[in-house]
Order: C-alpha cells, then structure tokens, then sequence
C-alpha cells in the first residue's frame, strides 16, 4: 500500500456545473495515469464551493482561510502534496490557507497550478513551487521528483518559491506605487514571465469523465473541454497568451464523452472552447453528433458573431442549445485598443440569421474598456438589445496578471485593484463614479431583461415608453435600489419576485401615457410569457389571467402594441400554462 498520499484541491466560485473543478481533475487524471506517478502515491480529488454551508458564518477571507484549513488538516493529515487549482475567485483564500497549513503541517509540500499561477508565478510567496501553464505534463515530472527527494531545477513551467512572505495591500495600482507592490523585478510597463510548462497532445491525455476521477452526478452537468487555445490575441484575456494555435481534441474521444454524459443523464454542458464555430466543419460535424447522441442536455457554447453563417444558424436551432458571442463593445475604436477588431454592419447581419432560425443566443459587454465611457457602454446596451439576444451578461474589465493588457495598462492610464478581481477603478475616460453607475446599470440589466427573461417582449414594451434601452433600465435601477443586488446574490432565483418588480415598473411607466389598453396588453405580455418561461425552464404549471386571448397576444401582431390596440378585441380570460412533449403550451379556461 502506498504511503504517500497526493491531493488535488480547488475552491469553487459555485455549486454549479459552470463552476465544477474540471483543470483539478485533468492534473488528477494525468498523475494516476502517468508511468511515473501512478505507483508512487495515493491520489485524491477534493473540493468545496463558496457557497457552500460550510462557509455560512463566516465574514471575511480570514475566517474561510480558517475553516478551510483546519478542515484540511483534519482530512488530510499525512499528505504529501497539495496541488492547489488558483483562480481569481479563490485566490486571496487559498494563499492565506496555505500560510496556515505551512506551519501545521510542516513536512507538507504546496503547489500552486491555475491560471493565477500560470499569469505571474513569481507572486505565490508561501507556495513551495508554482506551475506555470498546462499541468498534465509537467506535474507527473514535479510530484515524481518531490516523492523521489530528486532536484528540481530543469523542469519547464515549475518555479521553485523562496517562501518569503509579502503583505500586498489592496490599493488601486498605478504606476507610482507598481514596484511597492510588486518588487524592484518587475518592469514597467510589467512583463511577466513567459516561462510555461511544455503542452501536452492533446491525443495523448486521459479523460477525468472516462477514467472515473469526476462524478458529474454530483453538478448536474459538466464542463466539456473541446479545445485549448484561441486564434485572436484579445489584450485583456490570457486564453491564447504564449499559445500560437488551437489544439483540437480528437473526435473519438469526444464521442465518447457525449455518450458518457448522456448514459450519465446530465442536464446541461458547458462547451469549453472559446472561438466554437471558427472551423466549420469541425463545429457542424459536432452539432450533427451532439444532436444524435443526446437528447434532452442543454449545451452552452462560446462563438465569434463573424464566423456564423446560415447552415451553422439552422443546426444551432435543431437542439436545446445557446451560443455565447463576446460583443464587449459596440464602437469600433474601443475596441481597437484591446487588439479586438469589430465589424457591426457584420456583425448585425449574422446574428439576424439567429433570430430568423430561432436559435438561443446572447451577448457579453464589458464596462470600463480603455478609451470607453459612461456614455459608450450605454450605447453599447442599446445596440446589444436591439438585436433580441436571450441573454446580456455585464462585466467590469479585469487588468489580469499575464495579459497584454496588464502590460499596457499604465500606458492606456488604467487604475486597478492589487488583489482578485483586479477591477479597473477608473480610466482616463471613466471616472470611479461612471463605474459604480455602470456597475448598477448592469445589475437592472441582469436583473431585469436576463432573470426576468424579458427578450420576447422587452423591445415591444420599450417602444411604447419613447426611451432608450439603456434609459429604461437606469431608470429601472432607481426604481429598485438595493433589491437588485439581493437578487442577484441570492443563488435560487425567485422568477416570481422578479416578475411582479417588471409589472410595477412598466405599471409606473405607462401609466403616465394614459392609455388603458396598451397598458392591459404590455401586462398581459409580461404574465402570459412570464408563466411559459417558467414552464419550461422549471416545469412549473400556472394560471394566468388577461385581458386578451392568448393565441392573439402570442402572434406577431402583438409585437407593435399601439396597432395591436387598435384591431384585437379585448377578451377576459385565464389561459393555464403547461409542458407537453413539444415544450410548453397553454389553453383557455
């Protein structure tokens, strides 16, 4: 029996299968399978989620650190190695409860791998080494040489720490304060080391589905891993950074894996590959499969809008999916300073091909790019909405350790936070005032239109109150206050409280027109669609009454209320919503 025991551990941003420890098992899976580890030790996979119970009580970092810590060294007294997954939501935690476990449990080894580690590997003080890059070739090298007592000082991508600790303060970075926080090593503007771990073939690792190391029973649904790499060079992402290429899985494997998730009845997928629909016929072959092989699992894909075409469009809209498109602007010369070119004529052409199919889709915006404005992004939520996505998710820009844009931040005069997330505070073009109002503006956006899954009526409502997108949902934010952000915060999503939030607001702002009937109708848009969306995405049968039959509200005619006003006959009824085979469907009564 082996002695020594290795130990994979990450900290989950949430329980989610968005969220499951996917590059944990990976590193896991590569050391029980490689020659040179798999009879040396035991290994174990371990994880928790910020969500947790676990963390309930406490209030701050220091607390989790704690608690995390004396868990671990009650589980896990006599490991060998912990090998940490570090990331940007677990960053702060993990590095204090490594400090802890340092002092108890002294004869321990600590590695920390992730893409924090990979973005500036000189940064883990109180790690015994860092691995910078892909893990599964280059841990099996490092845990055999720790288990062996060998030297380490050859092995690509590994950099063996001084365990000098350092107190970083979070403080907004600037270039006066840059070497005060990061030592006289660093340049400015700041470089990071390039030094990473050797790639592996992709044909030759293991997968942690087919080898047993995950049990996606446990989320409900699984991260699935097409591809490594990124043909653009996006300043603020470090997806492609020291990558001259996409590597592909090969499809037999990711076959297999369709049909594991499938046996495994699953509800969801997350693809992992950020630039899907690049090689077109690689993404439909793998459509026509997910479609055979599965049935009845959602899957989440990441796409480029100028790759989209009408065939990719039409198999898109044959299978319960979505596609994710990173729009992060609307103006062209914003998003030139982030190495991201954008064509929107383009662009609004392609996606109408979404909408003509009836494919899922949404798009993802980013405040406080450099160069952008207050003004800018609400320009951009304009033109976003106007194209009927399904979803807007809103971000605030990252300065992430290990981009370009980190090493051009002090030349495009960015402020940020030190520490995770590492938030931009102001620009010379957004002032921290625009940002805390754009903070809020996205918050009436998620809220609203993506929560309260508005996109069937959203743009038929807004045409009678003579706004702006962006408008309607600034003066959506005033009207709700401090009820946004417990809505988001609360991970069981209360549809019902979100709707009758969307029935006083449009109930308010109507009311001003003096107009009863395309009052009466925008309601009985938001009740009828309100009760479907339920429907299908909870399985939830409900009663709804309006003031107009149901088959009229849900015809085209209804998208312009004024006519619809003008030629449907008002008709009082309840129309009780239910799921069938085909999706949900409603009946009179």
């Amino acid at each position: 029996m082996h002695t020594a025991q290795v130990l994979c551990f990450t900290l989950l941003s949430e329980t989610s299968p968005q969220a499951l420890p996917l590059g944990a098992a990976c590193v896991l899976s590569a050391l029980k399978n490689s020659p040179l580890t798999a009879k040396k030790a035991r290994f174990s996979l371990d994880f928790l989620s910020l969500e947790d119970d676990f963390f309930t009580s406490c209030k701050s970092d220091e607390q989790k650190a704690e608690k995390l810590a004396l868990r671990m060294e009650k589980l896990f007294p006599n490991c060998k190695i912990f090998c940490l997954s570090v990331y940007v939501w677990n960053r702060s935690i993990l590095d204090l409860t490594v400090k802890l476990l340092k002092k108890r449990l002294s004869s321990s080894v600590f590695i920390a791998g992730g893409p924090e580690a990979t973005a500036n590997p000189h940064s883990f003080f109180d790690y015994d080494y860092t691995v910078s890059g892909e893990g599964e070739k280059t841990m099996p090298l490092l845990v055999e040489s720790i288990l062996l007592g060998k030297e380490i000082c050859t092995i690509r991508g590994v950099y063996k720490n001084k365990n000098e600790s350092k107190s970083q303060n979070d403080i907004p970075l600037k270039e006066g304060n840059f070497r005060e926080l990061y030592g006289e090593g660093f340049s400015i503007p700041p470089k990071i080391d390039s030094n990473r771990a050797e790639t592996a073939d992709l044909s030759t690792l293991s997968s942690p589905y087919l080898d047993g190391t995950l049990d996606i029973k446990k989320f409900g649904g699984a991260l699935w891993e097409l591809a490594r790499g990124c043909p653009f060079k996006c300043s603020y992402c470090y997806e492609s950074k020291g990558e001259n290429c996409v590597r592909y899985y090969n499809l037999e494997r990711l076959y297999a894996e369709l049909d594991f998730f499938k046996k495994q009845n699953i509800s969801q997928v997350f693809v992992l590959d950020p630039t899907y629909n690049a090689d077109k016929k690689r993404a439909l072959q793998l459509l026509r499969e997910i479609k055979k092989r599965t049935h009845n699992i959602f899957f989440h894909f990441e796409g480029r809008a100028e790759f989209l075409d009408k065939d990719i469009a039409v198999a898109l809209a044959s299978f319960p999916c979505s596609m994710q498109f990173g729009l992060q602007s609307a103006h062209k010369e914003v998003l030139k300073n982030v190495h991201r070119s954008f064509d929107k004529a383009r662009f609004v052409k392609n996606i109408s091909l979404l909408n003509r199919s009836g494919a899922i889709f949404g798009f993802d915006l980013i405040y406080g790019l450099p160069g952008d404005s207050f003004a800018g992004f609400k320009e951009s939520i304009d033109f976003a909405i106007s194209l009927r996505p399904n979803n807007l998710e809103l971000f605030c820009l990252s300065v992430l350790p290990g981009t370009k844009l980190f090493e051009e931040a002090f030349s495009l005069g960015l402020v940020w936070h030190a520490k995770p997330p590492y938030t931009v505070v102001s620009t010379k073009t957004f002032s921290e005032n625009d940002l805390k109002m754009s903070e809020q503006l996205s918050k009436a956006v998620s809220v609203f239109y993506t929560l309260g899954k508005a996109v069937p009526w959203f743009l038929s409502v807004l045409h009678l109150t003579g706004k702006t997108a962006s408008a309607f949902f600034e003066s959506f934010a005033d009207f709700a206050g401090e009820k946004l952000s417990y809505i988001i915060e609360d991970t069981c999503e209360n549809f019902d409280v979100i709707e009758k939030m969307q029935i006083d607001f449009v109930q308010k702002m109507l009311s001003k027109k003096k107009n009863q009937n395309t009052l009466d109708i925008a309601l009985d848009l938001i009740r009828l669609n309100g009760a479907l969306g339920r429907c299908t995405a909870y399985n939830v049968e409900s009663t709804v009454s309006l003031h107009y039959h149901p088959d009229d509200l849900m015809s085209g005619y209804a998208e312009d209320i004024l006519t619809f006003a003008q030629i449907a006959g008002r008709q009082k009824c309840k129309a009780h919503v239910f799921m069938t085979k085909n999706g949900a469907d409603w009946k009179t009564l």
